[in-house]
């Protein structure tokens, strides 16, 4: 499934950048639920959430698209 290799992007950059998910969600201004459910792959990010994800991480959104098997 696509979105759970977003997910996964998503999670390793959180934690490399040592942020918790209530930490992360606080500066996206969402839910932690939200970004859990992104994390898990059971919610697609958008392409909005992409940006605010890279901006507060300070990494590019290229970074977050998941590697070709």
């Amino acid at each position: 499934m696509e979105t759970d290799k977003w997910g996964r992007r998503i999670r390793a950059f959180r934690k490399l950048k040592g942020y918790t998910q209530e930490g992360l969600s606080k500066e996206l201004e969402i839910s932690v639920s939200v970004l859990g459910e992104v994390e898990r792959g059971t919610r697609m990010p958008t392409e909005d959430f992409l940006r605010k994800v890279a901006e507060v991480l300070n990494i590019s959104v290229e970074d977050l698209i998941p590697e070709e098997e």
